[in-house]
């Protein structure tokens, strides 16, 4: 066998790319066909053709081509040789493909030496590997041209083409909804792709790591599934009837008036219309709405054969009915029959929060197999409101039930009944709902996200497991019936698992509600899956968040039947207590389930808090710490900010949260699973513990000042007082009711009995406090020009003095102030607090008003405040 070199080739313009003569450098093999020629036979001279591929080093160095002159001295069959092309449509191209050379795209080499893989051998010209792993089919292309110029694009992306719709074909690509190749494709939930995706795909030939397939890209050109489609609707009402023309817009259709001749498809409301108001015609389609809400859901024309609708009146029926209807000698048994059967569905409708169950054996042929499959149990077989079949055998164990029952036995027997359609109930959601919704491989793709699944519904199936057991229990019990058997001792054995079962449930019950609507308002595949779900049999016309409701209900309603069983149990019978305990124990569960309830909520508040402020510390968030209060106020002093600044109190169990009003809320804030969160409109100023407040003042009203209260602060790292002034501005919380809160918190903080020692009422002229003409004009105008000329001063400052400097400094003009003897007002003002007895305590030095997190504080107001420590 001959020796055979590798090389590659640049042709023109790729020359002169220096990033793919750079990449070629790192690309040190390619994939090489070789072909071995055996003999079939002795004897025979047929001959067998064996080709492998294998890789080689690529040993000579690349040339470059510049002309198609030069290519008759660069063939030989003594080199693989690979020819590099930037246009795939020019002479020279063309020229090399006639030729039958190997030849590739830029793209292909750059992508070789990223992933460090050999150049690959492809048996037609390739591009970019964009569609590689592909396999396409077509259909419903009348021009030749057309369909050569897909398929060549297709080649160069490296796809394949095959011309039968079967299992291996990954797309179908459609240019009509029409065919046999289109019902294969949807039967086998193959994405059907319109034409515009190949030729998006090749415009994107040029980009590194491009692939068509992803669903980013691809659910662009999905044929939808009522394209060519004119729909019209029959038997809906009104606001139905917009729903579904809305969604036949969204899904590509277009819908006319019931009658127009342009109508492909009619869809009927099967329950209510009993005869079609025309005769249709041969093109047109009468179709039930299962029809219209199964293609949205699987993301794809459903066939319409297996939905056509049906007259109720036909004289086919008429007939059959008349023949039923004849004096027979079976006639007066069928009714007998007819009458018990009625009488049977009374007693049903009294007890079942669902229509009859199906036929066995209806029920075996639709959901054989499943795990969850309610019908290969014995409630299965159980007719809702009547005792199960079981309690009428007799056995060794068990004692033939009386014709008269005691009331403690009825009031088990509806415990037993109401058990069991509760955990039909948690079957159905599970079965109907959330295993489908959780299956693979699901035509269109997934219906909703794997969190959405768990959101919605949470703790369910664990929550069927416990009741399960419970209801085996009671049916035990109930079909060896005997008075002193114990049920309190079936909620007792259980208690633990409810505990730890419903709270994960109820506590987010409203939050699943949410998913549920958000989700059917945003996925049309979701709002048809529950179209669909919902109107079977099963849902009992329910839909799915009334059936979620169920396990929020269950535990009360326990709790009443337990409370009825036990006053019709006597008093020497031994379940009396047990019963007493496990009412107890389901109280416990549901005591929990609020506390815990409750902690969420308070967590979620928190949660809103950070959110909503802008700059708050993360440290906010602390499993004990919940919200108690949020206030609305103006600042009436130069802390915590300026005055007239619009500023938000949230009162926490620990600590308060100081913010102020945003001047300018810009962008918002979108999380990773892509949900915008609106933008904070509240700026962080402090977080202060409770701790630090050492009396709550409240000022009394007079025309100048209305509902004021402060705050005399001291924080732990200085030696001064701060005083903190706010005017109420919701009138929603009573001034009174807000500070005896906050005295009570700050109490609990500093585990202080008497809270209502901290607070002490004050003249608004003692702390220099008014509220008069906060809204006015003028004052607006005057906070709007003192911010302008913070900003300005901001702007021009080219130094910043050092923070422990400015402090030194002050510190130093404070003390040379307090040597000085204090004024006759600084005397009026302190002689005033120092003779109200509700103030007494041990006298502190004088105090420094510069806090490291306010600004200043004028010499008077630290004087006075001395005294209320």
């Amino acid at each position: 066998m001959p020796q055979i070199e590798t090389r590659v080739i640049l042709v023109q313009e790729a020359g002169k790319q220096e990033e793919l003569i750079k990449a070629l450098k790192s690309v040190k093999i390619m994939e090489v066909p070789v072909i071995k020629i055996r003999e079939s036979c002795p004897g025979k001279s047929d001959e067998k053709l064996i080709k492998s591929i294998v890789n080689m080093e690529i040993k000579v160095p690349f040339v470059k081509m510049a002309s198609v002159e030069e290519f008759e001295s660069l063939d030989s069959p003594e080199f693989e040789n690979v020819f590099i092309v930037m246009n795939f449509q020019d002479a020279v191209f063309n020229e090399l493909y006639k030729n039958d050379c190997r030849v590739i795209g830029p793209p292909v080499v750059l992508n070789c030496a990223q992933k460090g893989e050999p150049l690959p051998f492809s048996c037609r010209p390739l591009y970019c590997t964009s569609m590689m792993n592909l396999t396409l089919c077509f259909t419903g292309f009348r021009k030749k041209e057309e369909l050569v110029r897909l398929v060549t694009l297709v080649h160069h992306m490296g796809g394949v083409i095959r011309k039968d719709c079967n299992s291996k074909v990954t797309h179908l690509v459609a240019n009509c909804t029409q065919g046999e190749k289109f019902r294969i494709a949807v039967s086998l939930g193959t994405p059907i792709m319109k034409p515009e995706w190949i030729y998006k795909a090749w415009e994107r030939r040029n980009e590194q790591d491009f692939c068509a397939s992803v669903d980013d890209f691809r659910n662009d050109f999905k044929v939808p599934p009522f394209q060519d489609c004119i729909l019209s609707f029959l038997g809906f009402s009104d606001e139905e009837k917009t729903n579904m023309e809305e969604m036949t817009e969204m899904q590509g259709g277009n819908y006319l008036p019931v009658g127009d001749e342009r109508c492909t498809h009619l869809v009927v409301e099967e329950n209510i219309v009993k005869e079609l108001p025309f005769e249709p015609s041969k093109k047109l389609y009468v179709v039930k709405q299962e029809w219209f809400w199964g293609s949205i859901q699987m993301d794809a024309r459903a066939g319409e054969t297996m939905y056509l609708y049906e007259k109720a009146n036909t004289p086919e029926l008429k007939k059959s009915v008349s023949l039923l209807s004849l004096n027979t000698p079976n006639s007066n048994r069928k009714r007998r029959r007819l009458k018990e059967t009625l009488a049977q569905l009374s007693r049903e409708t009294d007890m079942s929060p669902f229509p009859p169950r199906k036929r066995p054996s209806a029920e075996h042929s639709l959901s054989i197999g499943s795990l969850l499959d309610i019908s290969n149990t014995p409630e299965s077989s159980i007719n809702y409101g009547e005792t199960p079949k079981s309690c009428t055998k007799s056995s060794k164990n068990s004692t033939p039930v009386p014709s008269k029952q005691s009331a403690r036995w009825q009031v088990a027997k509806e415990l037993y009944q109401t058990e069991s359609n509760y955990v039909n109930i948690l079957a159905t959601i599970i079965q109907l709902f959330q295993v489908p919704l959780e299956e693979e491989g699901q035509r269109g793709g997934p219906i909703l996200a794997p969190e959405e699944i768990k959101t919605i519904f949470g703790s369910i199936p664990d929550i069927f497991d416990v009741h399960t057991k419970i209801k085996d229990d009671l049916e035990d019990l109930i079909v060896n019936w005997d008075e002193s058997k114990s049920i309190g001792d079936i909620f007792l054995k259980y208690s633990k698992d409810l505990v730890k079962t419903y709270p994960p449930f109820v506590n987010f019950f409203e939050m699943s509600k949410e998913t549920i609507i958000k989700c059917e308002k945003q996925k049309p595949r979701f709002h048809a899956f529950l179209k669909i779900n919902q109107a079977k049999p099963e849902c009992g016309r329910q839909s799915l968040v009334e059936l979620l409701i169920r396990p929020v209900q269950r535990l009360p309603s326990v709790a009443l039947l337990l409370n009825d069983l036990k006053k019709h149990t006597a008093e020497e019978n031994p379940d009396k207590s047990t019963l007493e305990k496990a009412i107890g124990s389901l109280k416990e569960v549901m005591t929990h389930i609020n506390e815990d309830k409750r902690k969420t909520e308070a967590q979620k508040q928190i949660f809103d808090v950070v959110y909503e402020v802008d700059g708050c510390p993360a440290n906010l968030l602390s499993s004990h710490r919940s919200l108690v209060q949020r206030v609305e106020t103006i600042s009436l002093g130069e802390h915590p900010c300026d005055r007239g600044e619009q500023v938000t109190l949230f009162l926490f169990n620990d600590c308060l949260e100081i913010a102020r009003k945003r001047h300018k809320v810009i962008g918002t804030f979108r999380s990773p699973h892509g949900h915008t969160r609106p933008p904070a409109s509240l700026k962080h100023i402090h977080l202060m513990p409770l701790s630090q407040i050492k009396k709550v003042l409240d000022i009394r009203e007079t025309e100048d000042c209305h509902n004021a209260f402060a705050l005399l602060v001291r924080p732990p790292t200085e030696q001064a007082n701060v005083l903190l002034s706010f005017q109420m501005t919701s009138e929603e919380l009573p001034k009174e009711n807000w500070l005896k809160m906050l005295c009570r918190h700050v109490a609990n903080t500093i585990c202080k009995a008497d809270a209502e020692n901290l607070m002490y009422t004050a003249d608004p002229e003692s702390f220099e406090v008014n509220t008069k003409d906060m809204d006015s004009t003028l004052s607006r105008a005057s906070r709007a020009i003192k911010k302008t000329s913070k900003k300005v001063t901001r702007a021009f400052s080219f130094s910043k003095t050092p923070k422990r400097a400015l402090r030194r400094a002050l510190m130093a003009s404070q003390s040379s102030v307090e040597g000085r003897s204090p004024s006759s007002n600084e005397k009026h003002v302190m002689s005033r607090l120092s003779s109200t007895s509700s103030l007494a305590g041990i006298p502190s030095p004088s105090l420094v008003s510069l806090p490291s997190f306010f600004e200043r504080r004028s010499h008077t107001l630290s004087r006075s405040t001395t005294h209320l420590i």
